[in-house]
């Protein structure tokens, strides 16, 4: 029998499942011709997911050596090391890396699943990047678990066994990075849409999993997608995987070029004993959506700062409202055009939307624009003034995608759908700017929507939503808020009010209540009560408007003077006074126009 063909390519990594209970992978990687100076380094962050998380925290045991002669190893800073070797003799370089979180964004191993991105466990060979490059993925040793466990990736498979493990080809780092890998028991099903395989894992699924109803919806969601883009013709992919892991509470996801990590959870799956599915699956399926509408919109046609990344650090750009916004938009909206949702339920979503925007102080205080640049210091980063220093460029941008969509409509030329097709055209589906969206506006709607966007996106003025939603047949009225949106806050009730964060101009901010406060009671006429959530001010205050609350704050006692009800602003000219609408309900007045515009028509 002749000898097998050796298929590693010059650069040439080798994962295995080392030690499932102490949560390490061993990591070899081989580089055929290293440089004499040999600088390796460890990304900073993982694409799609904005904030430095210091992978390099978790490597361990660096060790290099050519033959069976150790070389030193000088660390350069956080995440660079160098080794002076032979440039003419291949380097084995060694390590361990920790894998203990269970998010899509870093990896982890244990005795039930392992799973890894490339970024926190491949290291970087510079001046090799570009080069192909080679992942043998090992089993773990334990015969009783490797006998149970499969492995699925989006990599090309040069020689892979029948449950996956093996040897995968990557065209460069780029590629193999953008690639996560699923080990474990995990379920799995195929199907196709437009015309290309597809390939579904789940990973911590109940008993009661209805894998078929997952299935045939994610189909119904990859061919609203496909269609959207290409009409009849095919994806930029030859196939596509979803890796879901199943939890007992959570819920993410990160875009791939040709697969998504998702987590939900496991109470959110459709159940073979429950025919009609609760909020919970329509959110899963709305995340779904959402990462792969990614797989044109940010993998593929991307902000031009994205044409090369940099995994040493941020990677600055201003148009997260348009790559997370829009996308935002659409998830929901092709759920409804994909038949998974009906009217009154996207209108459900859109109003949480809504009131995600209108009921943030810091709308008024941040760009959407500065919001996508601020990403990786303030998004991710949340605390107790966030709501009043920021806004979300998922949830305005979603807002923003929304009035430019409704505009178009209104005024006949063309739509949103034309505009995502034209520029995935003019941009050849890579790197595009804010001037290339102008300028498509511009030639589809025969006009310039300079104003539109400068107002929208690059300024803090309130968008037109009322009157835009009006002119396609959805009345936008304001509602009662609840008493968290009354008092301004935000707070968790679990037998007692704490509070998580105080709104900026509201009740609360003005009797001088705290983030990190614990409300206890409230007094009434002189009488004391206990409170145990914010409904039941309402029950011991009745027609009072003003009470004095009592609060706990680093283990003082305090008693403070609240009014209940807000001072309403005057209207211009002395008229009545109206207080600001930040909770709306949204509702069908005109269904012929709304079908119109909720089925995807050219324009009403």
């Amino acid at each position: 029998m002749p000898a097998p063909k050796n298929t590693h390519a010059a650069v040439h990594y080798r994962v295995e499942a080392a030690d499932l209970h102490a949560h390490l992978f061993h990591v070899t990687l081989t580089l055929a011709r290293p440089e004499a100076l040999q600088e390796l380094s460890l990304p900073v962050w993982i694409p799609g997911s904005y904030l430095v998380r210091e992978f390099a925290k978790n490597l361990q045991q660096l060790r290099a050596r050519q033959g069976r002669r150790a070389l030193p190893i000088q660390q350069r800073d956080k995440q660079r090391w160098q080794v002076a070797c032979d440039s003419t003799e291949p380097l084995v370089v060694e390590y361990a890396v920790y894998a203990n979180d269970a998010s899509v964004r870093t990896a982890s191993l244990n005795a039930t699943r392992g799973f890894f991105n490339a970024t926190s466990l491949c290291l970087r060979s510079e001046g090799q990047a570009d080069q192909p490059c080679t992942l043998d993925i090992v089993a773990p040793e334990n015969i009783a678990t490797s006998a149970q466990w499969h492995c699925v990736t989006g990599l090309f498979g040069l020689e892979t066994d029948a449950q996956g493990f093996g040897l995968y080809r990557a065209a460069d780092y780029d590629e193999l990075v953008d690639c996560p890998v699923e080990m474990g028991a995990f379920w799995s099903a195929r199907f196709h849409a437009g015309g290309v395989p597809h390939r579904i894992v789940v990973a911590g699924a109940a008993p009661s999993f209805d894998g078929q109803r997952l299935v045939a919806d994610t189909r119904k969601i990859c061919e609203a997608t496909i269609a959207f883009w290409h009409g009849k013709g095919k994806p930029p992919f030859k196939s596509y995987l979803f890796l879901l892991n199943a939890v007992h509470d959570g819920y993410g996801g990160l875009e791939h070029r040709n697969s998504t990590a998702l987590i939900c959870a496991r109470a959110d799956l459709p159940r073979t004993s429950a025919p009609h599915t609760g909020e919970g699956y329509s959110t899963l399926l709305g995340l779904i959506s959402h990462e792969y509408f990614h797989t044109w919109n940010v993998k593929r046609l991307r902000p031009s700062e994205f044409r090369h990344y940099d995994y040493t650090q941020e990677n600055y750009t201003e148009l997260l409202w348009f790559f997370e916004g829009f996308t935002s938009y659409y998830d929901d909206l092709l759920l409804r055009r994909a038949g998974l949702i009906d009217d009154a339920t996207y209108l459900k979503l859109l109003t949480k939307t809504s009131h995600q925007v209108l009921q943030a102080p810091g709308r008024q205080v941040q760009t959407v624009a500065q919001a996508s640049f601020d990403a990786w210091v303030k998004y991710y980063r949340p605390d107790e003034n966030t709501p009043n220093a920021t806004i979300s460029y998922y949830t305005k941008g979603a807002l923003v995608a929304l009035c430019l969509d409704l505009t178009l409509r209104r005024e006949g030329a063309t739509t949103l759908d034309d505009v995502m097709r034209a520029l995935w055209q003019r941009c050849a589906g890579g790197p595009m700017a804010e001037s290339d969206l102008r300028a498509v506006l511009q030639q589809l709607a025969g006009r310039a929507f300079d104003a539109e966007l400068d107002a929208w996106v690059h300024s803090t003025a309130e968008l037109p939503l009322a009157e835009l939603l009006a002119a396609h047949g959805i009345a936008l009225q304001a509602e009662v808020p609840q008493p968290a949106q009354r008092l301004g806050l935000r707070v968790a009730e679990n037998s007692a009010v704490q509070i998580k964060a105080v709104l900026r101009g509201g009740l609360a901010e003005r009797a001088g209540m705290a983030a990190g406060d614990e409300w206890l009671g409230i007094e009434v006429q002189g009488q004391g009560w206990r409170i145990a959530k914010l409904a039941d001010i309402a029950l011991y205050a009745g027609a009072e408007k003003q009470v004095t609350a009592l609060v706990a704050r680093d283990a003082r006692l305090l008693r403070l003077p609240l009014q209940l009800e807000p001072a309403a602003a005057p209207r211009r000219g002395g008229k009545t006074p109206v207080p600001a609408a930040d909770t709306v309900s949204l509702g069908v007045a005109d269904r012929a126009l709304a079908t119109r515009w909720l089925a995807g028509a050219a324009s009403v």
